[in-house]
C-alpha cells in the first residue's frame, strides 16, 4: 500500500525533504530550544489559527525532519534508502503486512528490520527530542495535538498552510505505525513509542472521520465525536493496533455494531 504525501514518515510525519538537505549544527533547530521543555510563553505568531503549542509541535517536527534536517538525520535517511530503495515506505509497509499474521511475528519482522536499526535510532532520537522540547512526558496536550492535526484546524503562517496529514487516504499514519513497531522490536525507546502509537492511531481515526480539506483550515468536529474517538483509540496497545492498521483506511467502528464512523473518500 503506497503511502503518499508530505508525511510518509521521514518524508512525512517522520520525514525528510530533499535527501541532501542539511540542517544547522545540533540535533534540533534553534526554534526548538526557544520553545522550552513543555513551558509556557511561546511567542505569538500573527495569523496563526488553532492551538499555539500544537502548531509549534508540528512545525518543529517538520523543521527537524523535512525542511531543515541535520546532517546526521539526512545521513540516516540515506542509509534507510540504501537498504530499502527509493520506495522504502512501500517496502516497509508491504513487508510488515506480509509478516504481521505469521506465527513467527514479531521475530521475523524484527530480523528483517535489524539492518535498519542504526538509522532508525537516529530518526527516533530526533523525533523524541522534538516532542520533549514542546511537551512533558505523559502530557495530555500531545494527544490533543494529534486530534487537531487530524481535523486540519491548525494553520501556521510560517508554512502558509494547515498542519495535516496529506494523502487520500492519509497513508502516513500506517507507515508511521509500522516504523514505530520496528523501533520497538529493535529496542529503540520502546516505552516511548508504545505511548505514541495510540496517539498516531487516534489522529488517523480523527482524520478519516473529519475528511479535512488539506489546503485550507477546516471546521472542528463536534466535541462528542472527538471524545468517542479518543475513548476508543487512546487505550489501545500497539499489538491491538497491529490488527487495526491491517484494515486501513476503514477499520470497523464501533466493533460491536460493525458500522464505521469514517466518511467515504472524496471522489
Amino acid at each position: 500500500m503506497p503511502a503518499r504525501g508530505r508525511r510518509r514518515i521521514l518524508r512525512t510525519a517522520l520525514g525528510v525533504g530533499a535527501a541532501g538537505a542539511l540542517g544547522a549544527a545540533g540535533t534540533l533547530p534553534a526554534a526548538a530550544a526557544a520553545a522550552g521543555r513543555g513551558g509556557d510563553g511561546l511567542p505569538p505568531v500573527p495569523g496563526m489559527l488553532g492551538d499555539r503549542r500544537a502548531n509549534e509541535f508540528w512545525y518543529l517536527l517538520d523543521e527537524a525532519t523535512l525542511h531543515h534536517p541535520t546532517q546526521e538525520f539526512t545521513e540516516a535517511f540515506q542509509a534507510l534508502i540504501a537498504v530499502l530503495g527509493t520506495g522504502w515506505d512501500v517496502t516497509l509497509l508491504r513487508t510488515w503486512l506480509g509478516m504481521v499474521n505469521s506465527p513467527d511475528y514479531p521475530r521475523d519482522f524484527t530480523d528483517w528490520a535489524t539492518p535498519l536499526k542504526e538509522p532508525l535510532s537516529v530518526i527516533s532520537r530526533v523525533q523524541l527530542e522534538v516532542i520533549d522540547a514542546v511537551y512533558r512526558r505523559h502530557d495530555h496536550r500531545l494527544a490533543q495535538a494529534f486530534g487537531w492535526f487530524g481535523q486540519g484546524v491548525l494553520f501556521d503562517p510560517r508554512t502558509g498552510k494547515p498542519h495535516v496529514m496529506t494523502g487520500d487516504p492519509p497513508g502516513g499514519y500506517p507507515v508511521w505505525h509500522v516504523t514505530l513497531r520496528a523501533m520497538m522490536f529493535l529496542g529503540i525507546s520502546p516505552g516511548r513509542w508504545a505511548e505514541i502509537a495510540p496517539l498516531n492511531a487516534f489522529g488517523c481515526a480523527v482524520q478519516l472521520t473529519a475528511d479535512p480539506d488539506q489546503q485550507n483550515v477546516n471546521p472542528p468536529l463536534p466535541r462528542a465525536t472527538i471524545r468517542k474517538l479518543a475513548a476508543h483509540w487512546l487505550p489501545r496497545d500497539p499489538a491491538r493496533l497491529d490488527v487495526d492498521f491491517q484494515s486501513f483506511p476503514y477499520p470497523e467502528w464501533p466493533p460491536e455494531s460493525g458500522q464505521t464512523a469514517f466518511r467515504p473518500r472524496r471522489p
